[in-house]
């Protein structure tokens, strides 16, 4: 056993322990405690957080061997199922699940991470399973062919996105010999057809794989717990060293992907979403080698930058672009690329020699600028204060975020890793700045436009395009003809924090509490007394009748949204690189303005929010580019997945007074500057808001702004908004079904070209009731493993399947949401009634000791702290705007759990869940794809069993049906 004396770097304000150890066989481990767990919360005496742990093993799809494209892929799927010691199929899943855990993996090019977060009185057990996927799994003939299924529905889920498509289209312009160019994913044909042809048995290949690269010496653990480091490593010793170390030296894949026939290209491709991108790459040399000078994030942070004399803002001046990033992308040890990602507008679209030589041109500047070392002093300092004062994560999120890295970085920068580039060398940036020439770099330009014209198809995702070689000098002469522009450096940034103190609000509040009410406005306060970061949350909610009474008036209120962004970007972009972030959402009652990070100086982008609010002017220029964006956006709408529609066609039947996206895609068209400019005067004429700010405020500040907030909307001789009457304060009501009827909504999938049909089948059970709540809780806790395991692993019905709670404003429920290839969607919802039908038994056949285990599972997810102000304040706010303020929600469903007994959860499942229950209240969203369109039209036209209505129109449905009553009361924005 050797234990690394090093010391690892962590954050100041890092109160956990760190320890590196390395187990006989080379097993490389991260320890982490976390003694904030033993600290009581503000809620209990008693406190619980997850525990959590992450394999990397050095080994990606980059290995996969030639003609099994996705084997790597399907080994991660294949070790969950069983191994040696727990050989029943599913039990490690079923055991995290029913200790409040989740567990999850991914395939990377280099990597593959396996992970899971549990409560720690599983965790113990849960290491040993886990660790029982590095010893000995099975990998059993018959569970191959059905996860090979399973691989083969992802790959189709993957097949019409954009993402996906383009990302393996830059692959397949590559070097054939380099990994790069492989497909990683899997499907049937790779892993199932194509190896049969050739006479290989993919399972014995599978196992080949595993023995030859699955070596403890190829792998890195982090784990998280809430004990002692001492008590942790004994766990970890004891668990992992059976993992044998065949010495397998890392892999690494030199050579450049990229030969000089993959260079200097044009390439028009045709995506499936409407819009115009333009994508550009360069070889460059990866930044890990160079991490503490950082020339990417120097580079990504000037060409990526929207404030003025930004190429962005140039782009966007001109009506020419609505997005930029750059960056390094695809890095590995031995390449990278530094990209830059444009989305265009129709009339960028015609521009593109004229963009491409504007970029060129910024890249010049930067060559004659030379490296700045103010800039870099500037983003140094950022990127310190970032990392010393950063939010807790989910340990889940942050075991996974630091062993992917472990290969990478020297164990004392595990936790540091590349965030703080403090070796200023002007050398190394200046190298990476050189590879950024028109003889480097690969063009790669996105639009429906080139259909018919794109005449080649990548392979695996048959995607269309055409290429063509573009010298240098041609792009010269575009960098000759461009526009010629102010292109200049970013100024110094004024929001970058200087006072960091923490605030001695002497009150120790442990809920909101409403600080302020008047006519206009109500103010939540909640001072921070559980992170001690100088970070404050303010959320500003303006409800306004007039911004949602009719789809038209839903998207201009959404077109405002776009455009005080849009007029706010240049000048709060600084903020943003200085960790200070803002947002302008358009919601079903007007709009919210929320803004999080440092507070130092967040009263400034505040006020500077608020005026631009209060000034609003219509652009003519700037309406037509964001009329065109959100027209986009709408038209997209059909390309989701199928299972994203069928949720959304379940809350429009579900949410009063929601208009329908088709119909206002419909209306855009015929809106004008002037209709906004009639609009917004009128929306705000009458308006409440509810504020809501928390952290590192003290009272005053909070009482201040949301004064300044009455001020410039309330105030004055000729104020903006007058107060809401009465009659016009807003709720959020739900349909309340009818009890004994099962609600079908069959409908065509948007997409003709989707191969995927989905079902959302949902039950209403009640309104929010904590101990109603908890018995829908314990229940969904109980059966989601199992609902996993039968419809997913066993019937194989769909690579998406879930099984989760669902909460509209208050009226709670649960929902099976499951996506299939292989079955429509009325055959999936037979299923879902026949699994339901068999875990009925399994509530009968619950022993009493499991049943309290499943209730202490439950309490102890529940005790669970938040991690950050933001998910804290998530909380509440939901509380604030469901209007049902149990800001002691979890205490006292924690109370009631603990009266709850077996025989009132059976109880309750025989009046809610159970099929055929004469009080049962359910809604089958079935949304048909391609190859069940002859299923569709049979069910459409079918008779309909007794106690079953078909609903043919969702607001003819809608208003005919009873509501809930809202929780907000009879004025809609408090009750005392």
């Amino acid at each position: 056993m050797a234990v690394g004396k090093e010391e690892i770097l962590k954050a100041r304000t890092d109160n956990r322990e760190y320890r590196r150890i390395v187990l006989p066989n080379s097993l490389q481990v991260l320890l982490i405690s976390d003694p904030d767990t033993d600290k009581a919360t503000a809620l209990s005496s008693q406190t619980c957080f997850s525990c959590a742990a992450s394999m990397d093993v050095s080994v990606g799809s980059f290995s996969d061997p030639d003609g099994l494209e996705g084997l790597a892929h399907f080994l991660e799927h294949m070790l969950f199922y069983a191994s040696e010691k727990y050989p029943l199929e599913d039990s490690y899943s079923k055991y995290i699940t029913e200790h409040g855990g989740r567990t999850n993996a991914f395939t990377a090019a280099e990597h593959t991470n396996f992970y899971f977060d549990i409560n720690p009185d599983g965790f113990e057990e849960a290491l040993d399973r886990f660790a029982q996927f590095f010893i000995k799994p099975l990998m059993s003939a018959d569970a191959t062919t059905r996860e090979i299924k399973a691989v083969d529905s992802e790959n189709q889920k993957n097949l019409l996105s954009d993402g996906w498509r383009m990302n393996q289209l830059q692959k397949h312009l590559s070097a054939a010999n380099h990994p790069y160019h492989k497909f990683c994913t899997g499907n049937w044909d790779t892993l199932e057809v194509r190896p049969k042809a050739k006479g290989l048995d993919t399972r014995h290949e599978l196992i080949k794989f595993y023995e030859e690269y699955y070596s403890a010496n190829l792998m890195h653990l982090v784990i998280y717990g809430k004990e002692k480091l001492d008590k942790i490593q004994g766990l970890v010793e004891d668990k992992f060293k059976e993992i044998r170390n065949i010495d397998r030296s890392c892999l690494r894949f030199t050579g450049e992907p990229c030969t000089s026939e993959h260079l200097e290209i044009l390439v028009r491709t045709v995506p499936i979403k409407e819009g115009h991108k333009l994508r550009l790459a360069w070889p460059i040399t990866p930044e890990i080698h160079h991490y503490n000078e950082g020339p990417c994030r120097y580079l990504g942070h000037l060409i990526g930058h929207e404030g003025e004399g930004s190429l962005y803002y140039i782009l966007k001046t001109l009506g020419w672009a609505t997005g930029l990033s750059a960056g390094e992308s695809d890095s590995t040890l031995d390449f990278a690329f530094f990209k830059v990602d444009i989305d265009l507008t129709d009339a960028g679209h015609e521009h593109m020699q004229d963009i491409v030589g504007l970029l060129f041109k910024y890249i010049s500047l930067l060559q004659q600028s030379g490296v700045c070392k103010w800039i870099f002093d500037e983003l140094s300092a950022v990127c310190e204060t970032k990392f010393h004062y950063q939010d807790k994560i989910q340990p889940i999120n942050y075991v996974v975020n630091i062993s992917s890295n472990m290969q990478k970085y020297p164990p004392k920068d595990w936790l540091v890793r590349s965030s703080l580039p403090s070796n200023f060398s002007p050398d190394i940036i200046q190298m990476v700045l050189n590879k950024l020439s028109p003889n480097n770099v690969r063009i790669f330009w996105e639009s429906k436009k080139f259909e018919g014209d794109a005449n080649m198809f990548e392979p695996w995702y048959e995607t269309a395009y055409c290429m063509e070689k573009i010298t240098g000098s041609r792009i010269q002469e575009w960098i000759a003809s461009s526009p010629n522009k102010n292109l200049h450096l970013p100024a110094r940034n004024v929001f970058i924090p200087t006072d960091l103190s923490l605030k001695n609000e002497n009150e120790k509040v442990k809920c909101p509490v409403l600080l302020r009410k008047s006519p206009y406005t109500t103010l939540w306060y909640k001072p921070d007394t559980m992170f001690f970061t100088p970070k404050a949350y303010v959320k500003i909610d303006f409800n306004c009748p007039h911004a949602s009474g009719s789809p038209e008036a839903g998207v201009l209120t959404n077109i405002f949204t776009h455009l005080l962004m849009d007029y706010l970007n240049d000048y709060a972009y600084y903020a943003q690189v200085a960790e200070l972030y803002y947002g302008i959402n358009h919601t079903e009652s007007g709009f919210q303005v929320t803004l999080v990070g440092y507070n130092h100086k967040l009263r400034i982008l505040l006020e500077t929010v608020v005026e631009k609010i209060a000034s609003f002017k219509v652009k003519a220029d700037r309406f037509s580019v964001i009329k065109e964006m959100v027209t986009k956006e709408y038209q997209n709408y059909k390309f989701q997945q199928p299972y994203e529609q069928a949720m959304y066609y379940c809350s429009l039947i579900l949410q009063d007074q929601t208009w329908p996206l088709m119909e206002q895609l419909e209306v855009l068209p015929h809106l004008e500057v002037e209709d906004l400019a009639k609009f917004v005067p009128m929306m705000l004429s009458r308006a409440f808001v509810d504020c809501y700010t928390a952290g590192n405020l003290e009272s005053t500040e909070a009482e201040s702004m949301i004064l300044h907030v009455e001020d410039i909307f309330f105030k004055g001789s000729n104020p903006i908004c007058q107060p809401l009457f009465p009659s016009q304060h807003l709720t959020n009501r739900v349909v309340k079904l009818e009890r004994g009827k099962n609600f079908i909504y069959p409908v065509e999938g948007l997409n003709p070209s989707d191969e995927n049909s989905s079902l959302v089948h949902y039950i209403q059970v009640h309104r929010d009731d904590f101990m109603l709540n908890v018995k829908l809780q314990l229940l969904v806790l109980i059966a989601k493993q199992p609902a996993f395991h039968q419809l997913r692993s066993v019937e194989q019905l769909g690579y998406v399947t879930a099984l989760l709670q669902r909460n509209d404003c208050g009226i709670r429920g649960l929902q099976f949401i499951i996506q299939s290839t292989v079955k429509g969607p009325g055959h999936i919802d037979l299923r879902v009634e026949e699994f339901l039908k068999t875990f009925e038994s399994k509530l009968y056949e619950m022993t009493n000791d499991e049943f309290k285990s499943n209730v202490n599972t439950l309490i102890d997810m529940k005790l669970e702290k938040h991690k950050n102000l933001r998910e804290e304040a998530g909380f509440y706010w939901r509380e604030i705007s469901d209007g049902t303020l149990k800001f002691d929600r979890k205490e006292a469903e924690i109370a009631a759990l603990r009266q709850l007994t077996q025989q009132e959860l059976i109880e309750f499942y025989n009046e809610h869940i159970k099929v055929g229950a004469p009080r049962k209240r359910t809604l089958s969203v079935r949304v048909y794809g391609n190859p069940h369109s002859s299923e569709y039209a049979s069910d459409k036209s079918s008779p309909v069993q007794p106690c079953t209505v078909k609903i043919d129109d969702i607001f003819t449905f809608r208003r005919s049906q009873p509501l809930y009553g809202s929780f907000k009361g009879n004025f809609g924005h408090v009750k005392l």
